[in-house]
């Protein structure tokens, strides 16, 4: 299971303090010990320069011994040419401090760092040797134990001292992460009471500027889309229960009469074809359904072929040919022979057949429906127009939605309103061909719908 943020935060916030307190201590403790050596090395030049000068101007020095080292806080001695001790400082064992290999050797002044011996105790000391009158080496030196402690205080501060900040460090970043989270959790609280029965609350304004406030922004903009959707899975759903409630009414009386009493062949025909009317309805208007509903997730399925749109549409045209004359309307197409398309023939045949559906239920007796089909600009466009009222300019702006009908109180010539599918359809096999869709009125009278897929 993976961390809280707060304490994820906190432990990075720990992390990054540990990191530069190792790298700000190593880096302290080796500056110290390179300025203290550096101070060392300091004196010990001044006192070799002194006792050198010494030297050079008493020779005779060499030969009385104690009296060329004086009592101090460093120590010195005088080796001869053959590493023997001809002179040193109080308190030093008569060891020579340097090897004869290395007084042999010595070209010019050298520092080391060794072990010297007192009476007392040996030390660390750090060592400058140089080279003397006669052939002598001058070596003096200074103890490393209060330079050495001072070393030892600090790692032994930054030891207890680094914990303890990082302790206050991850408790600083605890509160930080709090202090910054707060607002977040606050939203999350408020965004978790917020529920379908109140679809219309939204989070209040941090009025902050920050990341925050945009995230509070980007929620609500999400609960308004969520919002809509739910409001238009409703009335989807609402429509549509109310569309299929009257052909299954229609089909149940239909059923009904049939068995109420004994039937002729004939009136058993009759009630049986009309039944089978009623059903053909349904199926239409269940198919229109779920077609709106893979359009409305995006997956209408398109299986493009080439087709001949001539051939295509007449064949629509003859399908309402029928009903056309019932009215007394006029279908006209307009199709130039041979012009082919790569289009999905099951889902034009939709589009047009709404189309001309909606075209037929707008239209006047002694009225025309046109169809055209012509080349524009790189894409095919299809136009059904008529010669009824022409749409309501108030429905214009959402014609192409499920359900949507023009003004109740406005009758059509044929006394049908339609299920509102129609144009819905039509958008759904545009946009599923990656083309457009749209619906006007025609000035002189009537209403085009345009269907512009490209080629």
């Amino acid at each position: 299971m993976r961390l809280p943020i707060r304490a994820r935060l906190t432990l990075i916030s720990a992390a990054l303090m540990a990191v530069v307190l190792t790298v700000s201590g190593v880096f302290l403790y080796l500056r110290l010990r390179s300025d203290l050596l550096e101070a060392v090395d300091s004196g010990l030049s001044s006192r070799a320069e002194d006792l050198v000068t010494t030297l050079h101007r008493s020779p005779a020095v060499l030969q009385e011994g104690g009296g060329l080292i004086d009592p101090g806080d460093a120590f010195a001695q005088v080796l001869g040419p053959d590493g023997t001790v001809i002179a040193s400082s109080p308190g030093l064992r008569p060891d020579p401090l340097i090897t004869p290999a290395e007084v042999s050797a010595l070209q010019r002044p050298r520092f080391l760092q060794r072990t010297a011996a007192t009476t007392d105790e040996t030390v660390q000391a750090r060592l400058l040797a140089v080279r003397v009158a006669g052939g002598s080496v001058l070596v003096v030196g200074a103890s490393l134990d209060d330079q050495q402690e001072a070393l030892a205080r600090l790692a032994k501060l930054m030891a207890v001292g680094g914990p303890l900040v990082l302790i206050l460090a991850g408790g600083v970043g605890w509160v930080v992460a709090g202090a910054a989270l707060r607002p977040v959790e606050r939203m999350r609280i408020q965004a978790a009471a917020i529920s379908a029965s109140e679809p219309g609350r939204r989070l209040p304004p941090a009025g902050t500027g920050d990341e925050v406030a945009r995230l509070g922004e980007t929620l609500n903009e999400m609960l308004d889309r969520l919002e809509q959707a739910l409001q238009r899975e409703r009335q989807f759903v609402d429509e549509a229960s109310h569309e299929l409630r009257t052909p299954l009414a229609n089909l149940r009386v239909e059923l009904d009469l049939a068995l109420r009493r004994a039937r002729t062949a004939d009136e058993l025909e009759a009630a049986l074809r009309s039944a089978a009317e009623e059903t053909e309805q349904l199926a239409r208007l269940a198919e229109d359904l779920l077609v709106l509903a893979r359009a409305d997730r995006g997956r209408v399925p398109v299986r493009r072929e080439e087709v001949d749109l001539a051939e295509l549409i007449d064949g629509e045209v003859d399908a309402f040919a029928a009903r056309a004359r019932q009215t007394g309307v006029t279908i006209e197409a307009r199709v130039p022979q041979g012009l082919r398309a790569s289009v999905d023939p099951l889902r034009m045949r939709q589009a047009v057949g709404n189309l001309l559906d909606n075209a037929l239920r707008s239209t006047p007796p002694r009225g025309m429906v046109t169809i055209e089909v012509v080349h524009l600009d790189g894409s095919l466009s299809l136009e059904v127009g008529d010669t009824g009222e022409g749409f309501p300019a108030a429905f214009l702006r959402n014609a192409f939605e499920p359900f949507a009908r023009p003004d109740p109180s406005r009758s059509r010539p044929n006394g049908d309103e339609g299920s509102g599918l129609g144009l819905a359809i039509v958008r759904a096999v545009a946009e599923a061909h990656g083309g457009t869709v749209k619906a006007a009125n025609r000035s002189g009278g009537g209403a085009t719908v345009t269907l512009r897929i490209p080629d």
